[in-house]
């Protein structure tokens, strides 16, 4: 598929993103891209769940250190909301959507799909979908399924892609993107 103007995401507006928000947002563990390391002062993550209508806009990184009780109100509201469940989700994952969503440019939040997925509820979407892997990355708190309504699938994933810091899946049928913190890969159309 090739990019237009129009479509939000061409090659000269990621570079013009990586120079204009002088990536912000930016995972810094040793298999980041290397532009992304190490870069700017502040990450901030913003999102909404269509499933409990909450939001959540939160600062949650500053001068090279995560902010606790900022990634407490993350992990409240990456929850498996089907049984209220937390666990920690892992901040290199929040690092990736936040990165990601910086190279897309958009004011508005994610629509956050899933986050945390206990073992109960990852076993019930199992035996619903043969797409739901039976060791997912969402029940150790380090994937996130996440939408744009302003973006297409292939935009949110060739942008967290960009980022060259873990797995990123297309669900263009089900109009999302997963994003985690495991081996670069990418799947999916």
């Amino acid at each position: 598929m090739k990019s237009t103007g129009s479509s939000g995401l061409t090659r000269r507006a990621l570079l013009g993103a990586f120079a204009a928000t002088a990536v912000a947002a930016a995972p810094t563990y040793s298999n980041a891209f290397g532009l992304l390391r190490g870069a700017g002062d502040i990450r901030r993550i913003k999102m909404y769940s269509g499933r409990t209508g909450e939001s959540i806009h939160t600062i949650y990184w500053v001068e090279g250190e995560y902010i606790k009780e900022a990634l407490e109100e993350v992990n409240y509201f990456m929850r498996d909301w089907r049984n209220d469940m937390t666990y920690g989700m892992d901040a290199r994952t929040v690092d990736i959507m936040s990165a990601a969503h910086s190279l897309l440019d958009v004011s508005e939040p994610y629509m956050l799909l899933s986050g945390y997925r206990s073992p109960e509820t990852n076993a019930m979407l199992r035996s619903r979908s043969s797409g739901v892997a039976r060791n997912s990355l969402h029940m150790k708190g380090q994937a996130a399924d996440l939408r744009l309504e302003s973006r297409t699938v292939d935009q949110i994933a060739r942008a967290a892609i960009a980022c060259s810091a873990g797995g990123v899946g297309r669900y263009s049928s089900s109009n999302f993107v997963h994003m985690d913190c495991g081996t670069v890969r990418s799947w999916g159309r």
